[in-house]
Protein backbone atom coordinates (compact mmCIF):
# COMPACT_ATOMS: atom_id res chain seq x y z
CA UNK A 1 0.00 0.00 0.00
CA UNK A 2 1.12 3.58 -0.47
CA UNK A 3 -0.33 6.61 0.93
CA UNK A 4 0.35 10.41 0.14
CA UNK A 5 2.69 10.58 3.16
CA UNK A 6 2.66 6.95 4.15
CA UNK A 7 2.80 4.82 1.02
CA UNK A 8 1.00 1.54 0.87
CA UNK A 9 1.29 3.50 -1.87
CA UNK A 10 2.58 7.11 -2.49
CA UNK A 11 2.94 9.17 -5.90
CA UNK A 12 3.54 5.56 -7.33
CA UNK A 13 2.47 2.34 -6.08
CA UNK A 14 3.57 -0.57 -8.34
CA UNK A 15 4.50 -4.14 -7.20
CA UNK A 16 7.06 -5.92 -9.54
CA UNK A 17 5.91 -6.03 -12.80
CA UNK A 18 5.83 -9.63 -12.46
CA UNK A 19 4.02 -11.61 -10.45
CA UNK A 20 2.27 -13.70 -12.78
CA UNK A 21 -0.65 -16.39 -13.40
CA UNK A 22 1.01 -19.01 -11.15
CA UNK A 23 1.98 -16.47 -8.22
CA UNK A 24 -1.29 -15.29 -8.00
CA UNK A 25 -2.98 -19.00 -8.01
CA UNK A 26 -0.21 -19.00 -5.11
CA UNK A 27 -1.66 -15.99 -3.16
CA UNK A 28 -4.84 -18.18 -2.67
CA UNK A 29 -3.18 -21.27 -0.60
CA UNK A 30 -4.33 -19.89 2.89
CA UNK A 31 -4.42 -23.21 4.56
CA UNK A 32 -2.01 -23.42 7.43
CA UNK A 33 -2.02 -19.69 7.49
CA UNK A 34 -2.13 -19.48 11.17
CA UNK A 35 -2.41 -16.20 13.27
CA UNK A 36 0.69 -13.82 13.72
CA UNK A 37 -0.71 -11.37 16.53
CA UNK A 38 0.49 -12.05 19.72
CA UNK A 39 -1.70 -15.02 20.86
CA UNK A 40 0.34 -16.87 17.98
CA UNK A 41 3.46 -15.02 17.80
CA UNK A 42 7.13 -16.46 18.61
CA UNK A 43 7.31 -18.28 22.04
CA UNK A 44 10.90 -18.01 21.91
CA UNK A 45 12.38 -15.62 24.88
CA UNK A 46 14.80 -13.02 24.87
CA UNK A 47 17.40 -15.47 26.87
CA UNK A 48 16.74 -18.38 23.69
CA UNK A 49 16.60 -16.19 20.54
CA UNK A 50 20.04 -15.28 18.40
CA UNK A 51 19.26 -11.76 18.12
CA UNK A 52 17.87 -10.29 21.32
CA UNK A 53 20.87 -8.50 22.35
CA UNK A 54 20.02 -6.04 19.61
CA UNK A 55 16.73 -4.80 20.65
CA UNK A 56 16.76 -1.94 22.31
CA UNK A 57 16.27 -2.84 26.16
CA UNK A 58 12.85 -1.22 26.42
CA UNK A 59 11.02 -3.63 24.01
CA UNK A 60 13.34 -6.46 25.37
CA UNK A 61 11.64 -5.94 28.78
CA UNK A 62 8.34 -5.71 27.22
CA UNK A 63 8.55 -8.74 24.57
CA UNK A 64 6.46 -7.25 22.35
CA UNK A 65 7.22 -4.94 19.27
CA UNK A 66 3.58 -3.40 18.46
CA UNK A 67 3.24 -2.68 14.96
CA UNK A 68 0.46 -0.56 13.24
CA UNK A 69 -1.26 -2.27 10.40
CA UNK A 70 -3.82 -1.55 7.98
CA UNK A 71 -5.49 -5.32 7.81
CA UNK A 72 -7.47 -5.63 4.99
CA UNK A 73 -5.03 -6.09 2.55
CA UNK A 74 -5.18 -9.55 1.11
CA UNK A 75 -2.49 -11.24 0.98
CA UNK A 76 -0.43 -8.72 2.57
CA UNK A 77 -2.42 -8.58 5.79
CA UNK A 78 -5.94 -9.52 6.32
CA UNK A 79 -8.61 -11.32 8.52
CA UNK A 80 -9.31 -15.18 7.93
CA UNK A 81 -12.39 -16.90 8.34
CA UNK A 82 -11.71 -17.09 12.19
CA UNK A 83 -10.83 -13.70 12.48
CA UNK A 84 -7.08 -14.34 12.71
CA UNK A 85 -4.37 -11.86 11.07
CA UNK A 86 -2.32 -13.71 8.50
CA UNK A 87 -0.96 -12.81 5.79
CA UNK A 88 2.79 -11.96 3.98
CA UNK A 89 3.67 -9.69 6.90
CA UNK A 90 2.14 -11.22 9.54
CA UNK A 91 4.01 -14.38 8.34
CA UNK A 92 7.32 -12.35 8.28
CA UNK A 93 7.15 -10.85 11.31
CA UNK A 94 6.40 -14.13 13.34
CA UNK A 95 10.28 -15.16 11.19
CA UNK A 96 11.33 -12.01 12.99
CA UNK A 97 9.97 -12.65 16.53
CA UNK A 98 12.01 -15.74 16.35
CA UNK A 99 15.05 -14.06 16.31
CA UNK A 100 14.80 -11.37 18.07
CA UNK A 101 12.75 -13.29 21.01
CA UNK A 102 9.41 -11.02 20.79
CA UNK A 103 6.09 -11.24 19.83
CA UNK A 104 5.37 -8.67 16.96
CA UNK A 105 1.74 -7.29 17.67
CA UNK A 106 -0.44 -6.62 15.17
CA UNK A 107 -2.67 -3.59 15.61
CA UNK A 108 -5.64 -2.69 13.04
CA UNK A 109 -5.35 1.51 11.98
CA UNK A 110 -6.58 2.98 8.66
CA UNK A 111 -3.71 3.11 6.12
CA UNK A 112 -3.08 6.56 6.10
CA UNK A 113 -2.90 7.13 9.93
CA UNK A 114 -0.08 4.63 10.61
CA UNK A 115 3.10 6.86 10.26
CA UNK A 116 0.77 9.30 12.39
CA UNK A 117 0.18 6.38 15.35
CA UNK A 118 4.09 6.01 14.83
CA UNK A 119 5.08 9.63 15.44
CA UNK A 120 2.31 9.38 18.29
CA UNK A 121 4.30 6.17 20.10
CA UNK A 122 1.16 4.44 19.71
CA UNK A 123 2.97 1.68 17.71
CA UNK A 124 6.85 1.00 17.64
CA UNK A 125 6.54 0.16 13.96
CA UNK A 126 4.53 0.09 11.12
CA UNK A 127 4.24 -2.98 8.91
CA UNK A 128 1.56 -2.53 6.40
CA UNK A 129 2.60 -3.45 2.12
CA UNK A 130 3.72 0.54 2.75
CA UNK A 131 5.78 1.71 -0.23
CA UNK A 132 9.43 3.24 0.60
CA UNK A 133 9.59 6.29 -0.43
CA UNK A 134 11.87 9.10 -0.28
CA UNK A 135 8.86 11.74 0.62
CA UNK A 136 8.10 9.09 3.68
CA UNK A 137 11.78 9.11 4.58
CA UNK A 138 11.67 13.28 4.45
CA UNK A 139 8.40 13.69 6.18
CA UNK A 140 7.39 15.42 3.16
CA UNK A 141 3.51 15.24 1.74
CA UNK A 142 3.39 14.26 -1.88
CA UNK A 143 0.27 16.56 -2.90
CA UNK A 144 2.00 19.68 -1.86
CA UNK A 145 5.44 18.97 -1.49
CA UNK A 146 6.00 20.31 1.91
CA UNK A 147 7.67 19.33 5.33
CA UNK A 148 4.90 17.77 7.45
CA UNK A 149 6.77 15.60 9.98
CA UNK A 150 10.17 14.10 10.47
CA UNK A 151 9.82 11.56 8.73
CA UNK A 152 10.92 7.66 8.76
CA UNK A 153 13.42 4.92 8.01
CA UNK A 154 12.46 1.67 6.26
CA UNK A 155 13.67 -1.64 6.42
CA UNK A 156 12.85 -2.82 2.80
CA UNK A 157 11.54 -6.77 2.76
CA UNK A 158 9.55 -7.05 -0.91
CA UNK A 159 9.07 -5.34 -3.93
CA UNK A 160 5.82 -4.58 -5.53
CA UNK A 161 4.29 -2.27 -8.33
CA UNK A 162 0.62 -1.08 -8.65
CA UNK A 163 -2.06 -2.41 -11.24
CA UNK A 164 -5.26 -1.70 -12.56
CA UNK A 165 -8.34 -3.70 -12.64
CA UNK A 166 -11.95 -3.53 -13.77
CA UNK A 167 -15.52 -5.42 -13.55
CA UNK A 168 -14.90 -8.83 -15.33
CA UNK A 169 -15.39 -8.57 -19.55
CA UNK A 170 -16.03 -5.04 -18.83
CA UNK A 171 -12.84 -2.83 -19.27
CA UNK A 172 -13.81 0.00 -21.08
CA UNK A 173 -10.33 0.21 -23.21
CA UNK A 174 -8.80 0.56 -20.11
CA UNK A 175 -5.03 -0.75 -20.31
CA UNK A 176 -2.88 2.35 -19.66
CA UNK A 177 -3.41 5.10 -16.87
CA UNK A 178 -4.08 7.92 -19.49
CA UNK A 179 -7.17 5.74 -20.52
CA UNK A 180 -8.60 6.66 -17.07
CA UNK A 181 -8.71 9.98 -18.56
CA UNK A 182 -12.79 11.10 -18.31
CA UNK A 183 -13.59 7.73 -16.51
CA UNK A 184 -14.01 6.96 -12.61
CA UNK A 185 -11.46 5.12 -10.31
CA UNK A 186 -11.95 3.85 -7.04
CA UNK A 187 -8.79 3.44 -4.35
CA UNK A 188 -7.37 3.35 -0.94
CA UNK A 189 -6.88 7.34 0.23
CA UNK A 190 -3.74 7.36 1.22
CA UNK A 191 -2.10 5.18 -1.76
CA UNK A 192 0.16 5.40 -4.27
CA UNK A 193 -2.71 4.35 -6.66
CA UNK A 194 -3.85 7.52 -5.15
CA UNK A 195 -1.08 9.43 -6.16
CA UNK A 196 -1.14 7.80 -9.76
CA UNK A 197 -3.99 8.87 -10.19
CA UNK A 198 -4.14 12.24 -9.25
CA UNK A 199 -0.64 12.89 -11.07
CA UNK A 200 -2.17 11.44 -14.48
CA UNK A 201 -5.60 13.42 -14.02
CA UNK A 202 -3.46 16.38 -14.18
CA UNK A 203 -2.16 14.82 -17.32
CA UNK A 204 -5.97 14.53 -18.97
CA UNK A 205 -7.77 17.12 -21.40
CA UNK A 206 -10.10 19.69 -20.30
CA UNK A 207 -13.04 18.40 -19.14
CA UNK A 208 -11.66 14.63 -19.26
CA UNK A 209 -10.07 14.71 -15.89
CA UNK A 210 -10.13 11.00 -13.62
CA UNK A 211 -13.00 11.09 -11.12
CA UNK A 212 -11.09 9.61 -7.89
CA UNK A 213 -13.47 8.20 -5.19
CA UNK A 214 -11.00 7.22 -2.22
CA UNK A 215 -11.94 4.82 0.66
CA UNK A 216 -10.24 4.20 3.65
CA UNK A 217 -9.23 0.44 2.77
CA UNK A 218 -9.43 -1.44 -0.37
CA UNK A 219 -12.28 -4.07 0.11
CA UNK A 220 -14.37 -1.11 0.15
CA UNK A 221 -13.15 -0.28 -3.24
CA UNK A 222 -13.80 -3.27 -4.34
CA UNK A 223 -17.40 -3.40 -3.08
CA UNK A 224 -17.82 0.34 -4.94
CA UNK A 225 -16.89 -1.35 -7.84
CA UNK A 226 -19.20 -4.20 -8.03
CA UNK A 227 -21.75 -2.09 -7.59
CA UNK A 228 -21.05 -0.11 -10.98
CA UNK A 229 -19.65 2.74 -8.81
CA UNK A 230 -16.97 3.32 -11.18
CA UNK A 231 -15.11 1.97 -13.73
CA UNK A 232 -11.68 1.08 -12.73
CA UNK A 233 -9.97 0.18 -9.40
CA UNK A 234 -6.54 0.38 -8.81
CA UNK A 235 -4.03 -1.30 -5.92
CA UNK A 236 -0.69 -2.84 -5.19
CA UNK A 237 0.30 -5.67 -7.66
CA UNK A 238 -0.32 -9.16 -4.82
CA UNK A 239 -3.34 -7.43 -3.59
CA UNK A 240 -5.27 -6.82 -7.28
CA UNK A 241 -4.28 -10.04 -8.06
CA UNK A 242 -5.61 -11.61 -5.32
CA UNK A 243 -9.11 -9.79 -5.39
CA UNK A 244 -8.71 -10.74 -9.26
CA UNK A 245 -8.61 -14.24 -8.25
CA UNK A 246 -11.00 -14.56 -5.17
CA UNK A 247 -13.65 -11.90 -5.53
CA UNK A 248 -16.70 -13.74 -6.79
CA UNK A 249 -15.19 -17.06 -7.16
CA UNK A 250 -13.06 -15.03 -9.75
CA UNK A 251 -16.16 -13.49 -11.29
CA UNK A 252 -16.31 -10.25 -10.53
CA UNK A 253 -12.96 -8.39 -11.52
CA UNK A 254 -9.84 -8.96 -14.11
CA UNK A 255 -6.16 -7.57 -14.37
CA UNK A 256 -6.10 -4.51 -17.28
CA UNK A 257 -2.55 -3.17 -18.61
CA UNK A 258 0.64 -3.77 -17.18
CA UNK A 259 2.26 -3.21 -13.35
CA UNK A 260 4.23 0.30 -12.82
CA UNK A 261 5.92 2.24 -10.25
CA UNK A 262 7.93 -1.01 -9.16
CA UNK A 263 9.09 -0.31 -5.72
CA UNK A 264 9.77 -1.35 -2.21
CA UNK A 265 7.53 -2.76 0.82
CA UNK A 266 9.18 -1.17 3.97
CA UNK A 267 8.83 -1.60 7.39
CA UNK A 268 8.74 1.78 8.96
CA UNK A 269 10.70 3.29 11.95
CA UNK A 270 10.53 6.72 13.65
CA UNK A 271 14.02 8.00 13.01
CA UNK A 272 15.39 7.91 16.28
CA UNK A 273 15.11 4.26 16.54
CA UNK A 274 18.00 3.32 14.82
CA UNK A 275 18.93 0.24 17.42
CA UNK A 276 15.05 -0.79 16.71
CA UNK A 277 15.54 -0.23 12.72
CA UNK A 278 19.10 -2.23 12.94
CA UNK A 279 17.73 -4.96 14.60
CA UNK A 280 14.80 -5.05 12.34
CA UNK A 281 17.27 -5.35 9.46
CA UNK A 282 19.88 -8.25 11.24
CA UNK A 283 16.22 -10.33 11.91
CA UNK A 284 15.37 -9.92 8.03
CA UNK A 285 18.61 -10.97 7.10
CA UNK A 286 18.77 -13.98 9.24
CA UNK A 287 15.20 -15.01 8.09
CA UNK A 288 16.63 -14.84 4.68
CA UNK A 289 19.78 -16.47 5.09
CA UNK A 290 17.87 -19.56 6.86
CA UNK A 291 15.38 -20.11 3.59
CA UNK A 292 12.20 -18.90 6.03
CA UNK A 293 11.72 -16.65 3.99
CA UNK A 294 11.96 -17.99 0.85
CA UNK A 295 9.36 -20.28 2.38
CA UNK A 296 6.64 -17.44 3.00
CA UNK A 297 7.13 -15.95 -0.23
CA UNK A 298 6.03 -19.42 -2.19
CA UNK A 299 3.26 -19.97 0.50
CA UNK A 300 1.76 -16.58 -0.92
CA UNK A 301 2.38 -17.16 -4.37
CA UNK A 302 4.55 -13.70 -4.21
CA UNK A 303 7.93 -15.18 -5.35
CA UNK A 304 8.64 -12.48 -8.05
CA UNK A 305 8.86 -9.82 -5.24
CA UNK A 306 11.42 -11.77 -3.35
CA UNK A 307 14.29 -9.69 -1.98
CA UNK A 308 17.56 -11.67 -1.30
CA UNK A 309 18.79 -8.84 1.35
CA UNK A 310 17.22 -6.35 3.73
CA UNK A 311 17.98 -2.53 2.88
CA UNK A 312 17.76 -0.05 4.80
CA UNK A 313 15.85 3.59 3.16
CA UNK A 314 16.14 2.09 -0.40
CA UNK A 315 12.90 3.94 -1.78
CA UNK A 316 13.43 6.36 -4.52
Amino acid sequence: MTASSTRRTTAAHSRLAAVGAIAVAGALILTGCGDQTKDNGSSDTAASAPLADKLPKSIRDKGVIKVGSDIAYAPVEFKDDAGKTVGIDPDLAAAMGKQLGVDFQFENGTFDTLITGLRSKRYDIAMSAMTDTKDRQEGIDSDTGKKVGEGVDFVDYFTAGVSIYTKKGDDQGIKTWSDLCGKKIVLQRGTVSEDLAKAESKKCPAGKKIAIEPFDNDQQAQTRLRAGGAVAGSSDFPVAAYAVKTSGGGKDFQLVGEQVEAAPYGIAVAKNQTQLRDALKAALDAVIKSGEYEKIMKKWGVTDGAITEATINGGK
